[in-house]
């Protein structure tokens, strides 16, 4: 049985706190593990959320500043100490390579398993597999910055009522499902189409059209609220979202589960995210993150 779910294993924002480790979120998805921002502290929350090496397939930084990327050195370590035995790549900003080569590099290992570097650079497909096309957006941050989102191919539906109004069961049906038509009857008249899941990944950034695009129609929006509503010039100065902000984008991109995270230290709190979040419009479900967390990704429609 398929697993998407999203692994929380730091929410803090620039600095740790007693209760909030720097980032890192796993997203499990049909048997891969996709590890996003891996800060600081990142291969022990591992080791605390039940995460291994194993588990990884892809790691996607969206900027290098040191709360969503301090964590490589060491993950990138473990991933070799443990000899996992299937290809993981990397995706991040081009404009950083020489920080991602420093914190591959940052002490001496032995090198056991291929690491495929994947920088981006502009919008766009990033990759494509039969579970997900992974795709790129830029944003608004002092320093370079990319979110993530991905979008499951769409399916179909097969509909029982009208299978049976055209005497078509057993094997029939997968037969029609392969060859896209039985006799007279099409692929169409049978069934509908199911669409595929999405999910976006968006970190810090300030509002723009990659938060839209990213946020567009997703069963899941991970993104940050740094700030609350009180705090927008500070949000504004420095590249980040409040709470509000990030329902308002949730509302308007008919978001179905939000999850907010990336916390300033400022706040002791957390309700009042939530608060900030609904009183912008947005009605879907909504979880306000905290380390070690496991968020299931909604069933399709």
């Amino acid at each position: 049985m398929s697993v998407r779910e999203l692994v929380v294993l730091g929410t803090a924002s620039q600095v740790p706190t007693r209760h909030r480790n720097h980032n890192g979120y796993l997203l499990r998805w049909d048997g891969e593990g996709i590890l996003f921002d891996p800060g600081e502290g990142t291969q022990r929350q591992m080791l605390r959320a039940g995460v291994a090496a194993h588990d990884l397939h892809r790691i996607c930084v969206t900027h290098f500043h040191g709360d969503h990327s301090l964590g490589l050195a060491g993950v990138i370590q473990r991933i070799n100490l443990d000899r996992v035995p299937h290809e993981i790549t990397a995706h991040f900003p081009r404009s950083g390579q020489r920080f991602y080569d420093r914190l591959r590099y940052s002490t001496a290992y032995r090198e056991t398993v291929p690491l495929t570097e994947a920088p981006v650079d502009s919008d766009g497909v990033l990759a494509s597999t039969k579970s997900y096309v992974l795709e790129a957006h830029k944003l608004s941050h002092p320093v370079e910055s990319y979110g993530y989102r991905l979008v499951e191919p769409d399916g179909r539906r097969m509909l029982p009522e009208r299978l049976a109004s055209y005497g078509i069961g057993g094997a029939d049906v997968g037969r029609i499902q392969r060859e896209g038509a039985l006799g007279d009857v099409s692929l169409d008249e049978v069934s509908e189409v199911r669409r595929g899941q999405r999910f976006a990944f968006v970190m810090d950034t300030r509002l723009c059209d990659g938060v839209y695009a990213l946020a567009e129609g997703c069963d899941m929006l991970v993104i940050e609220s740094t700030f609350l509503d009180g705090d927008m010039q500070l949000a504004v100065d420095h590249g980040h979202l409040t709470a509000g902000q990030a329902g308002a984008v949730a509302r308007d991109a008919g978001v179905r589960h939000l999850v907010l995270t990336h916390f300033s230290q400022r706040y002791s709190e957390p309700d009042e995210f939530e608060r900030q979040a609904r009183a912008a419009g947005f009605e879907g479900e909504l979880t306000v993150a905290h380390d070690l967390l496991r968020v299931p990704v909604p069933k399709r429609r």
